[in-house]
């Protein structure tokens, strides 16, 4: 079954900062493929750092590696955040995930959200 993340209208969804640590392999609509550097993950989408921006709008695949495994799921582009001299941050929704890919998800956000807590450093996500 296909779960489909819906914001909470009052509340964010827990965000987790991961660095550089984590890459992600992103499908373009066209097939073309690209990597980037997953740099805020939730629950409801994240940020990548690229080397070039997407179109505003776009749908793509977006997958990663994570401890509970690997995280695969359609994604809406959104407008870019901040551009720099040689990479862009751009931000993307979740419209589809499988309920395997989603409980993966979920569990590692739970994860690196309780260890931070103890003030420990997470092994939650891998590089893909």
């Amino acid at each position: 079954m296909t779960h489909f993340p819906q914001p909470h209208p009052s509340r964010r969804a827990a965000r987790v900062q991961l660095g550089d640590s984590v890459l992600a392999a992103i499908r373009l609509e066209d097939g073309r493929r690209t990597k980037a550097k997953l740099q805020t993950i939730s629950v409801t989408g994240g940020l990548l750092q690229m080397s070039q921006s997407l179109g505003q709008g776009d749908f793509v695949e977006v997958a990663f590696q994570t401890q509970a495994g690997p995280v695969h799921g359609m994604a809406e582009v959104l407008t870019p955040t901040r551009k720099m001299s040689d990479s862009v941050l751009q931000p993307f929704r979740f419209v589809a995930l499988e309920d395997d890919d989603h409980r993966r998800l979920r569990t590692s956000l739970d994860h690196v959200v309780d260890r931070n807590q103890l003030g420990m450093k997470s092994t939650a996500f891998l590089t893909y």
